[in-house]
């Protein structure tokens, strides 16, 4: 496929602009009168046009304004509270979050070897919109963010650090052998970043296409209920659930802008001597929130194709330069091996009963479980759109594999290059803050300044790429499912992303961002769980390939 191609997929898949298909060949379509759009507000005013479901957007809106408000008026008074809230909830329910992933994961892998990992998405003759090394690109393209740069290398060192000393590290063992240590330390990474994150897309994704390309429903989550409420997914029912979808998204992105902002301003501190404080983090956040509302503006084939293109070449390009001039023998063998770990060790890192390091499930674990619920409505919209033509067979093994398989090759480029530099006896990236210790690491390696500005760079492109598809989803949603609407709504909802991280990093830092994705994850954790059980109900009822 040649590269004007693959843009040009790229950037219809990215914008999400043109109109739901109808299925191709047979498909069992939901007979229902609803028409998208008919509870909207229409309104235009000096070429600003709004397009509104008028109870999802109103009670989404009203809810986010009053929280960002009080946030910022009660700083003092918010950030113990999110505290609180952050170790109540991992406290009680980590082992709801982990019982829920795990049977997305499950119910994945059930889907692929069962019949009906032959129904094909889009109808039995819909053939697949995009190539195999343009869908793969995308799936590579959803799968990275800002969590990947932040945590690459302080995941695989405080586990490290912790498992040798002994001290709330994973499975709550003491570990003597370094090379033990450092496997285990791995694997505990690419657990967080492997299959449970990627069979939580998956389901939501799966549900998505099914409902919107086979069923012929809005591609939004209130479409995925109807097996279980019928026509009162128009309803209020189907406004909660909407709500929510909103809701989990919004905060799951202020989590990554606010991750990335206080990374990024460790790293201008690290390289050029600028103040890390809340006034970089918060001018930081209006600039990227600046650059992501020109993309907006300036459309998909000026803003989202473009910035999309470097933000992969850059991440590739940062990687292959730490594979090349870090410890390349180390890493190419660590990459089968951190491999072989991490499925050694999956079952034992998965049950959430009788464990010895509740401090680490609580600390790590249930976060990042409540983080990928949080962003699968965001995350599985995007893939569900890409995916029309596949068979679910083919979709489940390519979106939990490919980025799974992306996942182990960057935690092992940069976490084995961070555990050798200790071996070495350079203890810098370890004894820096959590938000310092990529840059710790890239200091290390030649070209230490380029690196470390391309680091900060990317981490800003991660979440432009983000906020704007982001935002894209949510407009989305509050439209009633169009997939259409006016521009306005979507600087709306990118300036509201930024209040959201601001009002966070000012109320609590990382702990309100934590507590702000597990606030957002519990009922949503529900809906996901749900929609597992309404795409079996859906694909039941769906004609097979012979």
């Amino acid at each position: 496929m040649s590269n004007d191609t693959y843009e040009l997929e790229y950037a219809a898949a990215a914008a999400g602009e043109e109109s739901i298909p109808s299925p191709d060949g047979h498909s069992n379509l939901i007979d229902t009168d609803y028409v998208i759009g008919q509870d909207n507000i229409t309104y235009g005013f000096m070429g600003l046009k709004v397009d509104l479901h008028s109870q999802v957007f109103a009670w989404s809106a009203l809810v986010i304004l009053t929280f960002v408000t009080i946030t910022l008026a009660l700083p003092d008074t918010m950030g113990p509270m999110f505290n609180d809230i952050r170790s109540f909830l991992t406290n009680n329910l980590s082992w709801a979050f982990m019982l829920s992933t795990n049977a997305f994961v499950i119910l994945a892998i059930g889907l692929i070897f069962s019949p009906l990992g032959k129904v094909r998405l889009g109808g039995t003759h819909a053939s697949p919109d995009f190539s195999y090394l343009g869908w793969f690109a995308m799936l590579f393209a959803a799968g990275m963010g800002v969590g990947l740069m932040f945590y690459c290398v302080s995941e695989p060192l405080t586990y490290f650090d912790d498992l040798l000393a002994g001290t709330s590290g994973p499975l709550g063992q003491q570990l003597v052998n370094t090379e033990s240590a450092r496997s285990l330390s791995m694997a505990t990474s690419i657990f967080h970043w492997g299959m449970h994150p990627w069979g939580t897309y998956a389901i939501v994704a799966l549900a998505l296409a099914l409902f919107a390309f086979n069923k012929g429903l809005p591609l939004t989550m209130r479409s995925v209920f109807y097996p279980v409420l019928g026509e009162r997914i128009w309803g209020w029912p189907g406004h909660v659930i909407d709500v929510l979808a909103v809701f989990a998204t919004l905060f799951g992105l202020a989590t990554s802008l606010g991750l990335g902002a206080s990374q990024a301003s460790a790293g201008l501190h690290y390289l050029f001597g600028f103040p890390n404080d809340n006034t970089t983090m918060v001018l930081l956040v209006l600039g990227i929130t600046a650059v992501t509302l020109v993309s907006v503006i300036a459309g998909v084939e000026k803003g989202v194709r473009r910035i999309s293109q470097l933000n992969m070449t850059l991440a590739f390009l940062l990687m292959m330069f730490v594979i090349v001039v870090g410890p390349t023998l180390l890493i190419a063998t660590g990459v089968a091996g951190n491999l072989v770990s991490y499925l050694q060790n999956l079952p034992v890192l998965s049950v959430p009963f009788g464990r010895e390091d509740e401090g680490f499930i609580h600390g790590w674990t249930a976060f990042y479980w409540a983080w990928w619920v949080s962003w699968s409505p965001f995350v599985g919209m995007f893939i569900a759109r890409v995916s029309r033509g596949r068979t679910v067979r083919e979709f489940l093994i390519a979106v939990l594999l490919v980025p799974t398989a992306v996942s182990v090759v960057w935690m092992s480029a940069f976490g084995e290059t961070a555990l050798d530099q200790l071996a070495q006896g350079y203890e810098g990236a370890k004894n820096a803050a959590l938000e310092l210790q990529l840059f710790s690491m890239l200091d290390q390696l030649p070209l230490a300044s380029v690196t470390s500005l391309v680091g900060i760079l990317l981490v800003m492109v991660f979440f432009i790429t983000s906020s704007d598809s982001g935002s894209l989803v949510i407009d989305s949603i509050t439209s009633g499912g169009k997939v259409s609407s006016p521009k306005t709504q979507r600087v709306f909802w990118v300036t509201i992303e930024a209040a959201i991280a601001i009002a966070l990093l000012l109320g609590g830092g990382l702990t309100a961002l934590q507590a702000a994705v597990l606030i957002t994850g519990v009922p949503f954790m529900l809906v996901v769980l749900i929609s597992g059980y309404s795409v079996v109900q859906g694909l039941r009822s769906e004609p097979r390939l012979s």
